[in-house]
């Protein structure tokens, strides 16, 4: 919020002295301002001022001395905030050349009550693709949605969970874009619901000789994700049986997380898988981008 704007005084304003005016101490035993004697060339008479008014135009003056001065912290304390947005937006760009690939993707995930019904998750890194550019990585239609914000960057590893029944694919977006594109594709969106549309699904990373070697477009199940705003990064993560089978209506996490939810992905908890992880992924993130911040300061 802007400071308070402080009109500047004006002649004849009552304690403030017209043009001409200057403040002048009158005795203790006379009025508050009394009016000397004419002087012999004819000039006006000149008002004297007690020191009563001279007090209030003090006050006067230091209340706007103070008021100004509250003004003017409030936009540095503005500023400084700016700064350390700005400098933690800056700083998470550069994660994806400067931070070991277990900090980001660590070999073991816990995910405390992230299964269906609150069970508990543990998922197993099998796969870390070759850090790279986005092509091929995304359906067409999703790489024309993200790309106003760009590719700088693509981090991508494929996890499956205990029992090796399922596989998901996290991936970290690195962009190009500044905090207002950020802000304007995350909010196209979530207005446009284009985090539930199948055909913008991130594509999963298959590696040969794992558990998600058969994972491929068709074996997507479930999917889910995020336009970050404090950092340039998009997140998401796509699930599926590992043992190969085809998808024919994937459903979005946030659908097949809900109770009550029919659908084979829902029955499967494979909503839980890519929710579960992603979130997961993310905190790290976040975490991370905490820890280069303080370490630029």
């Amino acid at each position: 919020m802007p400071p308070t704007a402080v009109r500047a005084w004006e002649p004849g304003r009552s304690g403030v002295p017209g043009p001409g005016r200057p403040w002048s101490a009158a005795p203790a035993d006379r009025p508050l301002v009394s009016f000397a004697e004419p002087e012999l060339s004819g000039a006006r008479v000149r008002p004297r001022v007690g020191p009563r008014t001279a007090a209030a135009a003090t006050c006067l003056v230091l209340g706007l001395g103070l008021i100004g001065g509250a003004a003017a912290g409030s936009r540095l304390a503005g500023d400084g905030d700016d700064d350390a947005a700005r400098t933690a937006y800056t700083a998470a760009g550069t994660l994806w050349h400067s931070v070991p690939v277990d900090r980001l993707f660590p070999p073991t995930v816990q995910g405390t009550g992230a299964g269906p019904g609150g069970a508990d998750r543990t998922w197993t890194r099998i796969a870390v693709a070759p850090d790279g550019d986005c092509a091929h990585a995304f359906d067409p239609l999703l790489a024309r949605a993200l790309a106003p914000v760009g590719c700088r960057r693509l981090l991508r590893a494929t996890y499956t969970d205990a029992t090796q029944s399922h596989v998901t694919t996290v991936g970290l977006l690195f962009t190009k874009a500044d905090p207002a594109a950020m802000s304007a594709l995350a909010a196209r969106f979530r207005g446009e619901r284009l985090d539930r549309r199948p055909d913008l699904m991130p594509r999963p990373y298959a590696a040969p000789g794992t558990a998600a070697a058969g994972f491929g477009d068709r074996q997507r199940a479930s999917w889910t994700l995020s336009v970050l705003t404090e950092a340039p990064v998009v997140a998401y993560a796509v699930s599926g049986w590992a043992d190969g089978r085809t998808v024919d209506e994937p459903q979005p996490a946030a659908d097949a997380v809900r109770t009550g939810a029919a659908t084979a992905p829902a029955q499967a908890g494979l909503g839980n898988e890519a929710k579960g992880l992603a979130d997961r992924i993310e905190r790290r993130l976040r975490k991370t981008i905490g820890t280069a911040t303080e370490k630029s300061a």
